[in-house]
Formats: C-alpha cells, sequence, structure tokens
C-alpha cells in the first residue's frame, strides 16, 4: 500500500494551515468591517473578507507552502481564485445551514465554514494549482 499521508504533503499542510490562519485574520478582519461598519450584507461581506483572505494566501502559499516557481502567475492565480471561489460557495452553503437553517452565531458558523474549506482547498490546490 503506497502511504498517502507522506511527511512532506504533511509539512505542505502545516504551513497551509498557517497561511490559511493568517488569512482567517484578513477574512475575519473584513469580514466584521464591512458587516458591521459599513452594514454590507452578511453573505457580501463573507464573500469580500473570503477573497481578500484568497489573495493574501495565494502570495503566501506560492512562496512558502508549495515553492512554486510557475512564471505564469496570472494563469496560477486564476486556477488559485477559481478553486476559492468554490470554497466560497461551499463556506456560503455551510454558514446558511447554520446560521440561517439552525440559528448558530454567524461567527461561529464562519469557523465550521472555514474549516471544512481548508481541506477543499488544501487538496484541490496540491492537485491542480500548484502543479508542474
Amino acid at each position: 500500500m503506497i502511504p498517502f499521508f507522506t511527511r512532506p504533503l504533511f509539512l505542505k499542510f502545516v504551513k497551509f494551515g498557517v497561511v490559511g490562519f493568517s488569512g482567517m485574520f484578513v477574512d475575519f478582519g473584513f469580514t466584521y468591517l464591512t458587516k458591521e461598519y459599513l452594514k454590507v450584507q452578511k453573505y457580501i461581506a463573507n464573500a469580500i473578507g473570503f477573497t481578500l483572505a484568497a489573495t493574501s494566501n495565494y502570495y503566501l502559499n506560492r512562496i512558502w507552502t508549495f515553492h512554486s516557481h510557475n512564471p505564469n502567475i496570472g494563469w496560477e492565480y486564476s486556477k488559485f481564485l477559481l478553486v476559492s471561489v468554490m470554497g466560497l460557495g461551499i463556506s456560503t452553503l455551510i454558514i446558511y445551514i447554520l446560521n440561517g437553517k439552525f440559528k448558530m452565531n454567524f461567527y461561529i458558523a464562519k469557523v465550521f465554514a472555514i474549516g471544512g474549506v481548508t481541506l477543499w482547498n488544501f487538496f484541490v490546490n496540491i492537485m491542480f494549482t500548484f502543479t508542474s
């Protein structure tokens, strides 16, 4: 049997997690700012926070986690954003279900959404975005 979780994969996941954790501050910060201070609708505020976090995450993952040297940054960034937008859909669905249907606090629902989307983003990015 071929081991799926190798040490290098685990270390990439840890780095991805550290980058994602920094992105969580960007995401929550801008979501909170736009929702609470600018009075933007909560799902739009969520999309703004998520998109800004995805952009900072792309840069950090490109240089630190995946050590990408792909000269076609625009294409690679587009693929990363596509994965992120799909993750945004998953995130929004999780928040809608937990907050809208089960009346869980919006920000607690967002924590669950981030957890689920982290796994999605890591595996899809390693297999699709940052391939050589």
